[in-house]
């Protein structure tokens, strides 16, 4: 396995760590923004409101975008296969 193919390898891992973690990500820095905007307008600082939103979007992003992580996480493991079955 030559440099190259390494750096591949790390920069495909890298590539499909940010497609994964950015949809939940995204809900969850949006949801509290929210909460945060709601919770200065009417002066209530309780930090429970602000995690179970972000627990409920973050669970809806799951239940939706789910398929499509799962196909993302599948076609990188297929990549790692198919650089194990050239190294032979």
């Amino acid at each position: 396995m030559t440099i190259s193919d390494v750096i591949g390898v790390m920069q495909a891992a890298m590539v499909a760590a940010l497609k994964l973690s950015a949809p939940i990500l995204i809900a969850s820095v949006a949801v509290g923004l929210i909460v945060s905007i709601f919770q200065a307008a009417t002066q209530i600082h309780e930090q429970s409101l602000a995690f179970v939103p972000k627990l409920v979007a973050i669970a809806a992003v799951l239940v939706i975008f789910g398929p499509w992580m799962m196909e993302t996480m599948n076609d990188f493991v297929e990549y790692i296969f198919q650089m194990i079955i050239k190294m032979n």
